[in-house]
């Protein structure tokens, strides 16, 4: 599970930047390039700094995700009762989550490309699926689906499905037992303390 998450993570890392308002594919294929050069050239990601690979995603990544989208997607249909308070702070959490393992993703990086598969884009199009391979050398080229949706500045990702297994369903079903278990505050606090005790290993690697 861990390596599934990691590897989709680091494609969305790939694929997740654009300076214009670019047809999706269009900017899957641009910034997967540049993406691909700032690690390669970063002395910081290459040596495995999480403190570096978070301030590249940070500024270079992160807009371009629709967290709230994900994040009601993840949560399920228990997403519409909860409250505006508990929207925020699931939110707030499940993006703190993705950033850390994005993280751990990038500081692995070594030669993987993205094949951008063309795309019949209509001008009335809001909602596309942009169809990709991760290629890694001496591996098969794994398939990868973009789920984005246009938004006021830019088109915005938010699913990824890896071999036809996409990355909010996965989440779901771990969401929906820890809500069956302990509701939708319970949910809130088992990320908060996942998120912490990730932080936390993060603090003492540095120290190392």
């Amino acid at each position: 599970m861990t390596k599934f998450f990691l590897t989709i993570l680091l494609a969305l890392g790939l694929a997740s930047n654009a300076m214009a308002m670019d047809a999706p594919d269009e900017l899957v294929r641009n910034v997967s390039k540049d993406m691909a050069e700032t690690v390669r050239n970063d002395k910081a990601i290459q040596a495995g700094d999480i403190k570096r690979v978070t301030e590249v995603a940070e500024t270079k990544i992160l807009k371009y995700f629709d967290f709230q989208r994900m994040t009601g997607l993840a949560v399920g249909r228990e997403w519409r009762n909860a409250t505006p308070e508990q929207r925020t702070a699931l939110a707030s959490e499940f993006r703190t989550l993705l950033v850390r393992t994005y993280a751990n993703a990038l500081a692995q990086y070594k030669n993987q490309t993205i094949d951008v598969k063309p795309l019949k884009l209509a001008a009335t199009d809001t909602d596309v699926t942009v169809r990709t391979e991760l290629r890694q050398p001496g591996s098969k080229p794994i398939p990868m689906d973009y789920d984005m949706i246009k938004g006021t500045d830019n088109w915005k990702v938010y699913d990824v499905s890896v071999a036809g297994v996409s990355l909010v369903t996965n989440y779901r079903e771990t969401f929906g037992q820890e809500i069956k278990a302990s509701g939708i505050d319970g949910l809130i606090k088992s990320l908060h303390d996942k998120n912490q005790a990730g932080a936390a290993k993060a603090a003492d690697t540095g120290k190392k």
